[in-house]
């Protein structure tokens, strides 16, 4: 069996079994970077030197019989909205940040040192985290793995690619409005966005920064897990990091919750979304109902009308202020065809930003305006807590939410870009949870008739993630959706 076939716990085990080394495992991804990303484009930079040496040191390590941490010798790609000091670039796949390093590492990337892990590289994303297919990248849009054709969903489409091509068997994504769960879904892999303050947001390249959160993705619900347990935790560099006890998630993660209670919401099932996503899904339910649990049908008036609107407010606003930083003058891009300062601050970001970047900070900066702060900003935060309301009520009936994670499978390369309100309606289902600031995963729970990925959404209240990983393992014990390997992958065995 390739390394590459191996799941994140399966290289951990091997590697601690001395059945397998951190050179091997490291070598195999790479080797599967090199034959298939010039296809794909998950990544937009690698460090294979900086891998293989890093993996040669855990080696060493371990054969002295120190203990190397809990991702000892597993490589991890970090989508490139994340800070990393070992010069690779961090570009956030703007033209802005073209090339910049960063002089410091993340928390993240700091943990994912500290427990072992062997970094291969940087994946692509929407620009500033804007969107929902990856092809917002300046640097070329990244191909879903099951259909090159189509897109792997966003904001985190690169992590979501890597994972699902088994170029890594885990990797660390952000979540917005669903751009960890979304791509989750289209790519057939699991994603998870915990709750917000969960996982510290130090050296994460801020783009709504009350909703951004860091989360894993993995290919079995035991790696989102150990990733989670690797990076979350308090950081008082963050002051958004909470002082919450940070479990063994993968201890009793075989465990089912019993009795468990999941509420339905007929808005998850109204008008938009794709027959087959609907049936699939519905089957999803089903299998809980085998294993015991109850199917409670509820209502989140607030979160499905009302949550799109409130989110492209609120995280337009919060956007138009953390990237008014990027003026040409610190860091990053500078336009060298300018007559004076405020026409080199105008051309550096013209030329800088890409057409959704530029929208959104239109957008963000009209609703903050003198005259319709109280008419949309102000407004959006009392709908904002309006839908966090919905979720409490819901949360004290039942014990988790479930409901399709994107309303379509993945969709054509091409064909949401001249339509912005399409492309942002591919969140409808996910937003909220950001909004909310709540804990939701993705899973893979089937496929359409041409063999696209269809993704279940699972959503806990705050705190809650050992309890979501369990629920989301009861299903994923009962099928064999997450064995399934996207073509390009098979052909090139």
């Amino acid at each position: 069996m390739a390394v590459t076939d191996l799941t994140a716990c399966e290289i951990r085990k091997a590697i601690a079994e001395r059945r397998l080394s951190a050179v091997e495992a490291t070598e195999g991804c790479l080797r599967a970077i090199g034959r298939l990303d010039p296809k794909i484009k998950a990544f937009l930079s690698t460090d294979p030197d900086g891998g293989r040496r890093r993996a040669a040191e855990i080696d060493r390590r371990l054969a002295a019989g120190e203990n190397v941490g809990l991702l000892a010798g597993i490589p991890v790609a970090v989508k490139d909205n994340m800070c990393t000091a070992d010069g690779q670039p961090t570009t956030c796949a703007s033209r802005i940040l073209g090339g910049w390093r960063a002089p410091y590492d993340a928390h993240v990337v700091e943990r994912l040192k500290a427990e072992g892990a062997v970094i291969v590289g940087k994946t692509n994303l929407d620009e500033f985290a804007m969107g929902s297919s990856t092809e917002n990248s300046a640097y070329g849009a990244t191909r879903n793995p099951w259909d090159l054709g189509r897109v792997p969903g966003g904001s985190s489409g690169g992590s979501a690619a890597a994972v699902a091509a088994r170029l890594v068997p885990i990797a660390l994504g952000s979540d917005t409005g669903g751009s960890i769960r979304q791509p989750a879904a289209l790519c057939g892999v699991v994603g998870m966005k915990p709750t917000y303050g969960r996982v510290s947001r130090y050296g994460l390249v801020a783009f709504a920064s009350s909703l951004d959160q860091i989360g894993p993705f993995g290919r079995t619900v035991a790696d989102a897990a150990l990733l989670l347990r690797a990076t979350a935790g308090h950081d008082p560099r963050d002051s958004t990091s909470v002082r919450e006890p940070v479990p063994d998630y993968l201890e009793g993660l075989e465990e089912p919750v019993r009795p468990l209670r999941i509420g339905v919401p007929r808005e998850f099932f109204s008008a938009g979304i794709d027959p087959e996503v609907e049936s699939v899904v519905r089957e999803a339910l089903a299998v809980y109902e085998r294993l015991g649990a109850a199917l409670v049908p509820i209502t989140l008036p607030h979160s499905t009308d009302y949550s799109i609107a409130t989110y492209y407010i609120v995280a337009t606003s919060e956007a138009s202020s953390n990237l008014a930083r990027y003026d040409g003058v610190h860091y990053g891009y500078r336009s060298s065809d300018h007559t004076d300062m405020i026409d080199m601050y105008m051309r550096s970001r013209a030329q800088g930003f890409g057409d959704e970047v530029k929208r959104r900070i239109m957008l963000g900066t009209y609703a903050l305006s003198s005259g319709y702060y109280d008419a949309y900003y102000k407004k959006a935060l009392a709908v904002r807590r309006l839908i966090r309301r919905d979720f409490e009520q819901a949360f004290a009936k039942v014990d988790c939410i479930m409901g399709p994670t994107s309303p379509t499978p993945a969709f054509h390369v091409g064909e949401r870009t001249a339509d912005p309100l399409a492309m942002y309606l591919s969140d409808v289902y996910t937003v909220s949870a950001n909004l909310a600031a709540i804990a939701g995963i993705s899973i893979p729970c089937g496929f359409t008739a041409g063999g696209l990925p269809i993704g279940l959404q699972i959503i806990t209240d705050v705190f809650t993630e050992g309890r979501l990983l369990r629920i989301a393992r009861m299903y994923e014990r009962e099928t064999g959706w997450t064995k399934r390997a996207p073509p390009i992958v098979e052909d090139a065995a």
